[in-house]
């Protein structure tokens, strides 16, 4: 059961959507760490309270007690999207001239957020680049790029059909939605008890799910928050993320 504006927990729960590192903003002199408006708005409209997390991984690795003791502070995780994972994370020799915006510290953190609320249940919702490192996490690989600008799902919306029984089918409907997308990379080898419960029409997973999870669990590969003030199938995943985090504060 999702919730809804006349059904609110009894107090926010909280959050934790790790920071984007920005190497510029317009109302800032320095170096910024950001987080998508549209996604702490969905958030706070699902009833949750987005909070941000700064990245601290140094040299590229996170420290697992650490980023464990900065998590159980919270009721929920959202992975949001991002620049691209170092493709040495999951295993390439060679990196693709189109991979961009890589930052060690910034995927050893979410790695090991990733890992960290997978194995104890926090409830997770996992967006574009989310989806991307939650299958490196679980030993999946990816397409360094979908094969060139005309490939890519970038400014693009397109249908995508949930999988019959699955826990997006019972978000969204069983009916094709139209999404949202911006991405150049996508799944290549699926990490281990992932399954696709989305496809595009060229073959992209866009959905997977992670059954006998420890925890509530969703990822989707187009941008959900683009559309989900106005499109309540998209505002949903935002809502069951925060009612699931509800029931664990």
């Amino acid at each position: 059961m999702t919730a809804t504006r006349g059904d609110r927990p009894p107090h926010r729960p909280l959050i934790a959507v790790p920071a984007r590192f920005a190497a510029s903003t317009s109302a800032l002199r320095y170096t910024a760490e950001v987080t998508a408006r549209a996604l702490t708005e969905a958030v706070w409209r699902a009833g949750g309270e987005p909070v941000t997390l700064h990245p601290h991984a140094p040299g590229g690795t996170a420290d697992p007690a650490e980023v464990a003791a900065r998590l159980a502070r919270f009721d929920g995780l959202l992975l949001p999207g991002g620049g691209d994972l170092a493709p040495h994370r999951y295993g390439a020799t060679a990196t693709d001239p189109s991979v961009y915006d890589v930052d060690d510290e910034q995927d050893a953190f979410d790695l090991e957020l990733a890992r960290r609320a997978l194995t104890t249940g926090v409830p997770l919702l996992a967006v574009c680049r989310g989806l991307q490192v939650v299958n490196t996490a679980l030993g999946g690989t990816l397409h360094q790029d979908m094969g060139g600008p005309d490939r890519a799902h970038r400014h693009l919306r397109h249908l995508v059909a949930p999988a019959p029984g699955s826990a997006l089918a019972a978000l969204m409907g069983p009916d094709k939605a139209d999404v949202s997308c911006y991405h150049h990379q996508r799944i290549d080898r699926l990490g281990t008890g992932l399954t696709v419960t989305a496809r595009a029409a060229d073959g992209t997973i866009e959905a997977a799910e992670l059954p006998g999870a420890a925890g509530w669990f969703l990822a989707v590969q187009w941008h959900p928050e683009d559309t989900a003030a106005a499109d309540p199938a998209q505002q949903a995943l935002f809502d069951a993320l925060t009612t699931a985090a509800a029931r664990t504060s």
